[in-house]
């Protein structure tokens, strides 16, 4: 079986960076993109070099449909094809409601949603022309529940579900499947703020009594690359934190 070709978004830490090195554990060839965070990325070049992991650093800005564009020709020409897509990239920006300015609303919808939306719109022409296809965004179980102080980033994340069940049902004649994974409170740099004391209330909460770890998501997302038959799903992974 060919190896396949997957496209990570927002790669360089934290989840992605999970999920890139879990996929190459497992005979895939990543290409892991990045933004900002160079050093980060830097590092996972370094790791995939030593490790003999076949993982392909690109920097590239995914709310910029140029630049989005540039990097999934790049895909194309060197690989010939993309096999699944991970939307990965996103940002956080902590708001109470009536401080939500509308500098906060474009940073995270164009962030969260918009990046979703438009890097998948330029991958989706090369998997409907081999008829094949798997695409899975990173959502969060506030998409589902909501949360206080949150609004703003639990609101788009629901738009990120959303998207995802009504592409399934779009594409899904053309053998793409389209799924979500929404994670609970993750020990990543996006939770770093949290102390011991936070952390224990999270255990807490969680009947399994531990935090959800980004290899617990990597391991999903590798079981939806070679599944063939799930499609439109929000598969929530929060060690019990929030049972629906």
């Amino acid at each position: 079986m060919d190896k396949k070709v997957v496209l990570v978004t927002g790669a360089s830490r934290g989840l992605g960076r999970a999920i890139s090195i879990h996929l190459a554990e497992n005979n895939c060839i990543v290409i892991a993109n990045y933004n900002k965070s160079e050093k980060e990325a830097k590092e996972l070049e370094k790791l995939a070099k030593e490790k003999n992991y076949n993982i392909i650093i690109y920097k590239a800005d995914v709310t910029n449909r140029v630049e989005i564009k540039e990097m999934v020709d790049y895909i194309i020409k060197t690989y010939h094809k993309i096999d699944v897509l991970i939307n990965n990239a996103g940002v956080a920006r902590a708001r109470m409601f009536n401080e939500i300015s509308d500098e906060d609303i474009d940073f995270v919808i164009q962030g969260n949603y918009c990046s979703v939306l438009r890097v998948s719109q330029e991958v989706y022409p090369y998997m409907k022309m081999a008829n094949i296809g798997c695409i899975i965004n990173i959502s969060s179980i506030y998409g589902i529940t909501g949360a206080a102080g949150a609004v703003l980033y639990a609101s788009s994340k629901a738009a990120v579900d959303a998207l995802t069940k009504s592409l399934a049902k779009e594409i899904g004649n053309y053998n793409i499947r389209v799924n979500a994974i929404a994670p609970g409170v993750m020990n990543t740099d996006l939770n770093k703020d949290l102390n011991d004391e936070d952390w224990d209330i999270v255990k807490k909460e969680s009947p399994l009594y531990r935090i959800t770890e980004p290899i617990d998501i990597a391991k999903c997302v590798l079981w939806l690359v070679l599944d063939k038959s799930t499609t439109g799903q929000v598969i929530s992974i929060n060690s019990g934190t929030t049972i629906i």
